[in-house]
């Protein structure tokens, strides 16, 4: 009223809140919790179990009772001079298999790429050794190496070996790593196929009209470009590798005098034919170790590449 002034309170300010939205599950999330949790719990239960088991002396009779013996089948790891040499022999399984697939199905990949015509059916037929069971594989690789009538047997002895494939130390060894790759390089050459389908043809044109020929082609364009894929298959390849059991099983049993006896194999002997469960349950953690080391360094270097993201 008249000369009277009215001051209005400026309003405060209201106090700045964190709009940032919350991370919520999901309906996806929801509908997955179940099963991975029934899984996470099917994972736990065995593992806490069997390390238990490492560190106790297991009986059976009357019901499993585990007697605690300490660190003792853990310092007999570091003395067991056989599993070394085991382990050496499975790193040499594990390189002979993986190299080889992994060369050969590369190689056999670039030839079904190249092809125009047929490429369905050959792929088709040059699969087939993947879908066979792998106990299927070593009895058929069996007979094949049989030191009487197996096809293979007659066919070296045409170049003058006449010796028994399976009888001898270095003979068997390769023979079980042969017929590991000629069931397993058909998975590498299918996961090649795909990465080298999926190349861009702009790519390769681009190469052609600088001049690059066909080697300059594979090294600087199709095998950078296919890497990854590369490293994948690798990774498949190498998780089963090391724990490879079933054609070894069938055909040598670890035999001629060890000579095939892998890591896997003696972990089988261990547990069921001498029932030394506290001990076969180290080597078992052992084995999951080495697995997850390998697997992780597979994954830093897919990572490093940045085919995780």
């Amino acid at each position: 009223m008249g000369g009277m002034t009215t001051t209005l309170d400026a309003p405060a300010e209201a106090p700045v809140r964190n709009t940032k939205p919350r991370k919520r599950i999901g309906f996806h999330g929801l509908m997955m919790t179940p099963g991975t949790a029934l899984l996470a719990l099917l994972s736990v239960i065995p593992l806490v179990t069997i390390t238990a088991m490492s560190f106790s002396r297991v009986r059976l009779l009357g019901g499993v009772v585990f007697d605690n013996v300490g660190l003792t089948y853990w310092a007999r790891l570091f003395g067991d001079l056989d599993l070394w040499v085991q382990w050496l022999r499975t790193i040499a399984f594990f390189v002979l298999t993986v190299g080889l697939e992994m060369l050969l199905g590369l190689g056999f990949a670039l030839c079904l790429w190249k092809l125009v015509r047929a490429r369905n059916l050959l792929l088709t037929l040059f699969l087939l050794p993947m879908f066979v069971a792998p106990v299927i594989v070593g009895l058929l690789g069996r007979f094949l190496t049989d030191s009487t009538f197996g096809l293979y047997t007659w066919l070296l002895g045409l170049v003058g070996y006449h010796g028994d494939i399976l009888g001898g130390g270095t003979s068997a060894f390769l023979a079980v790593v042969a017929m590991d790759v000629w069931e397993w390089t058909p998975l590498i050459t299918l996961v090649v196929l795909a990465g080298l389908t999926a190349v861009p043809q702009s790519i390769r044109e681009a190469a052609a009209l600088d001049g690059a020929n066909g080697w300059q082609t594979f090294r600087h364009v199709l095998l950078p470009s296919i890497s990854g894929v590369l490293l994948v298959a690798l990774l498949i390849r190498s998780m089963d590798a090391i724990r490879y059991f079933d054609i070894i099983s069938v055909t040598t049993n670890g035999g001629p005098a060890d000579a095939t006896k892998t890591v896997p194999i003696r972990l089988y002997e261990t547990a069921f034919r001498f029932f030394d469960l506290g001990y076969a349950a180290v080597i078992g953690l052992v084995m999951l170790v080495v697995t997850i080391l390998i697997a992780r360094a597979f994954v830093r270097v897919l990572d490093r590449k940045g085919l995780t993201r």
